[in-house]
Formats: C-alpha cells, structure tokens, sequence
C-alpha cells in the first residue's frame, strides 16, 4: 500500500510539471518515448497566419482539412515565407494553393471499405474492420510539425475524418473490441488515457494538439469499469491516480467558490450546492471550426465576439456539438450559451466517478479517503434528483444557472441518471414514460424532441444514448422499453448496411436511415456504431422489429 501511495504522489508531482509545461508552451518532440507536443503547438499557435488564411480562403470542404496539414519543416520558418509575400497584400488563391503543397503535406486518409464477400453478416463485417481502424503509434507518427499527439499504445479511431483517438467515443468503441475478445487493444486504449492524463493532467476531447484545452464527457471511470470486469478489481487500483487527477480537474476551483460563482467546470448556487457544467477553457475560435466560427461571431452581432466562442468550445466539449440544449433560444447557434448550462448527463459523470473512487479507495484500504468520496457522491445524488428533476413532466432536463430555470428541451441526456443509478425506482418509472413518450422513434431514441438541423437534435439518433438508455432502462426493471430501444436500433443499423455495405456515424431515427445535419458530412466507419451494435446484439440476439 506504501508503494501504491508513493506512484499517487510522483504521479501528481509529474503531472503537475506537465501542466506547467504546457502553459509555459514548451514544445516536445511528440514522440512516444519523448516529450509529450503541448497546446503551443497547435496550428492556430504554430503557424497562425497560415492557418487562417487557407481557412478564410475556404481551400478544404472540411475545416478539419486544415488543421491536420503536416508542415514539411519548421512552422515559424513557414510563417515568415507567408509573411514576406503578403506584405504587398494576400495571395491569390491559386498562389495560396501552390503555397500551401510546397509547404505542407496532406494526412493519410483513413480506408473507407472493405474488399469482403458480399451478404457477410453485420456483427462479422464490423470484427473485420477493426484491424482498419487500428493505429500503432510507431506506424503512424506524422512527425513533429503534426498536430497528431503520438501515444505509447495502439488505439481504434472512429473512422472517416476522424483518424486520432477520441475520448467519450473510445468508451463505446471498446464494448464492441470486448465482445469481439480484443481486451489486448482495450487495455492498450485505457493506458493511452492513463498516459494522457499523467502527461496534460486530463483527458483531451482528442489526440490532436488543437483539442489540448478542453475535454469530453468523462467516460474514463467507466473504462475501468469495463476493463476491471475482465481482468478483477485490481485495475481499480492500477488508475487510481488517474481517477483522482480526472476529478481533480474537473473540480478545480471548487473549494474557493461562493455562492452564484462559477469557475472553469464548478458552479455554486445560490444555496450552495455544487455542480459542474462544460467550460471548454478558452474565448476564441476551435481551430477546426475557424472560419465557421468567425462568421457565427459576426451573425451574433449583439454579443462580443469571445463570449460566443467561449460557449461554442463548451457546447464541443460536450461532445453534442451542437444542440438545442445549448441554445438560449432553442434554436440558433447565435444564442449558445453552453457554460450557463449545467448539464444532467455531466452531473452523472461525475456521481459515478465520484463513486468509482469510492470503491478503488475502498479496495486500497484507505477507508477515510473511500468514505469521503462516498459522501461526495451521495450529495451530488440529492443534488441531481432536486435540481435537474422536473416534476411536472416527469424526466430529468439541464439546469441553466444563470436563470435558475430548468430547460425546456427534451433530450435522451436524461436517461443518464437511470444509467449510473442516480435515480430512485419513482423518477425511473416516471422517466421511462417520458422517454416512450418524448423521444422513442420507429429506429430508436431521437436525441431531442427539436427539429433545429443540428446534428445533436431530432431526426438524428446516436449510438452512445441508444446504449446509455438500454443499460439505465434495464437497471430500473424497464425490460420492455429497453429491448423495444435495442430492437428498432439494430433493425436500424441493419437496414443502412443492407442498403450500403456502411455502418455509420448518426441515423436518421424517424424515417430510419443516415442521419444529416451539423458540420460535416456522414461519416462511415464507425467505433462506437460497431461497438454499441455488437454489445446490444449479444444482449437481444432476435433482430425483430418491435411495434
């Protein structure tokens, strides 16, 4: 136990150097076996000027093109070529073309299909494509101009535009790795996750450096979860310093708060009660999303530029970007405002790490730090069932703090209390009327009951929230609804792979089919589509259709 305790502390210690590097902007090799690459080296701070002119110039149909350019040497050496023949004006865009290939390299693109016989069987067809979506880290380092952070450990990408490590996704992905008896990559992945938080003291949304200053829906807790009912408790223990730094962070600031106040990811009521909401940690443009986030601003000409930034990078670090949930209006990406939020699945999140700490304390045998967690989960359980409870519709909904009103938007984050085992068997019950009522479509759960065009937003379902809903609905005795979910889901999946050989990102839930909407298009691939598919088919093998 002495040792164990001894590795918290030097991680704590390395952790907290790290951090400080990376404020510092300390700039790494990237290598695995070398200094980690930091925010510094994003593009939007490595060769700015650059990137905002491919970006404005509108060179890519995906902004994520840009940012995942390779430059080919130096970035200030490119910056000051740049410079030096624009000081007359800009270049042409052909002249920028012609800059932008002797300067930079484009990234690998990932393999979009699968040379198999045709009519192989869906759960065959996605234990296929894992070894496609399977990066090892000494294969595909793009160098130490690349946005690309390089991890020790193999990882599975989404697919499609996606080719880094995502965070909430890779939990979702694993279920399927599990089930198709690939616990080597799994642990793999949580040990990339542990290393990412030893090096930058949290988990980004991706592994890219432009996504090093926000995070996503904390799912690591549930990754050892995952992980621990394979190989036994002893992985609790394993990351138990990673577990702690993941709620460190996500608490920081919270012991100085007073009431009203709110600092990165806590917010204090009015009463006291503690919360946490999405932050997204800085006021400017996603690099990603530059020059759509630019002219978002300028539309918004009623508030400061900053603000609508700041809300932006909290609504994508929600990994719902974007949503009705975050619009003050309902609506208009004009209106986000994210950090007035707080949001129920967040809350959640963090109830179950809180209690996930419990246990790892637990089994450590340090029963004073286990029942501090404990008491903190329990209180965060009264807080969730008082504050984000609407009674009169009989659900859990978002708070928005500033207004101490409760969000109109019904949304499938409510099945997350009923998931984690928040919620008492009355709210439960009452709950899974309203998700019958509200949100159960003929392919499965819509994401909202709003019609905006967002991609987080109905007629789109997700693969995640099908799951989520599935786990919450069945631990509440809920069997009927749950199978009625998983049945319309697979049915859903298996329609779209019959009719295009794909599995993809989002479904169209209402006329089942692709999903559309949000800033990008369709992506096919898909890690947690396969994984979620591949776990609700081995817990409902008859693939009917239910009314």
């Amino acid at each position: 136990m002495q040792a164990r305790a001894f590795r918290y502390t030097l991680q704590r210690a390395v952790t907290g150097v790290a951090l400080l590097a990376m404020l510092a902007g300390c700039a790494g090799s990237g290598g695995a076996g070398g200094d980690p690459k930091t925010a510094a080296q994003s593009p939007d701070r490595a060769w700015g000027p650059v990137m905002v002119a491919i970006a404005e110039a509108d060179l890519y149909e995906d902004e994520k093109s840009v940012v995942d350019l390779i430059p080919r040497r130096e970035p200030s050496s490119i910056v000051a070529d740049y410079q030096a023949r624009t000081t007359d004006g800009p270049l042409s865009r052909d002249a920028l073309k012609a800059f932008v290939r002797a300067n930079f390299d484009e990234p690998p693109e990932n393999e979009a299909r699968l040379s198999e016989e045709a009519g192989t069987p869906i759960d065959q067809h996605i234990k296929n494509l894992w070894p496609y979506l399977t990066r090892d880290p000494a294969a595909t380092d793009e160098g130490q101009w690349s946005s690309l952070v390089v991890l020790p450990h193999r990882y599975v990408v989404p697919g499609g535009r996606f080719n880094e490590m995502f965070y909430w996704d890779s939990f979702f992905t694993m279920l399927g790795l599990a089930h198709s008896d690939r616990y080597d990559l799994v642990r793999d992945m949580v040990d990339n996750f542990a290393w990412l938080i030893d090096q930058y003291g949290f988990i980004p949304n991706g592994t890219r450096t432009y996504f090093l200053t926000r995070s996503q829906p904390p799912f690591f807790a549930s990754m050892v979860g995952l992980l621990a009912e394979h190989d036994g408790d002893e992985v609790y223990q394993r990351y138990l310093p990673e577990l702690e730094q993941e709620y460190d962070y996500w608490m920081q600031g919270a012991e100085t708060l007073s009431p009203g106040q709110a600092q990165a990811h806590v917010v204090k009521l009015e009463d006291g009660t503690l919360l946490n909401r999405y932050h997204g940690s800085e006021n400017m443009p996603r690099p990603e999303s530059w020059a759509s986030e630019v002219a978002l601003a300028q539309k918004a000409a009623d508030r400061p530029a900053p603000e609508v930034y700041a809300n932006l990078r909290a609504a994508a670090e929600s990994g719902w970007d974007f949503s009705s949930r975050w619009m003050r209006d309902g609506s208009q990406q004009t209106t986000v405002a994210t950090r007035d939020v707080l949001p129920v699945d967040l809350n959640a999140l963090l109830f179950h790490l809180e209690k996930t700490l419990a246990h790892a304390w637990q089994l450590e045998g340090n029963q004073a730090r286990a029942r501090q967690f404990e008491q903190r989960a329990e209180t965060r359980r009264e807080a969730i069932n008082r504050v984000f409870w609407d009674a009169e519709r009989g659900l859990y909904t978002d708070y928005n703090w500033r207004d101490q009103r409760l969000s109109q938007v019904v949304s499938a984050a409510t099945v997350y209390p009923l998931t984690f085992g928040v919620a008492d068997q009355r709210r439960a019950d009452a709950t899974a009327d309203a998700i019958e009522r509200e949100l159960l479509r003929p392919g499965g759960l819509v994401t909202t009951n709003r019609h905006t065009g967002e991609q987080w937003d109905a007629p789109n379902g997700w693969a995640p929230l099908q799951w989520l809903a599935v786990e919450g609905l069945s631990r509440y005795g809920q069997t009927r609804l749950a199978g009625t979910i998983a049945r319309r889901w697979i049915d859903t999946n298996q329609r779209v792979y019959d009719q295009t050989g794909k599995l993809v990102e989002k479904y169209n839930v209402e006329n089942p089919g692709v999903g559309g909407g949000g800033e990008y298009e369709v992506v096919d691939g898909f890690g947690w589509t396969n994984g979620v598919l591949l776990d609700l088919m081995a817990r409902y093998p008859e693939q009917a259709l239910t009314p």
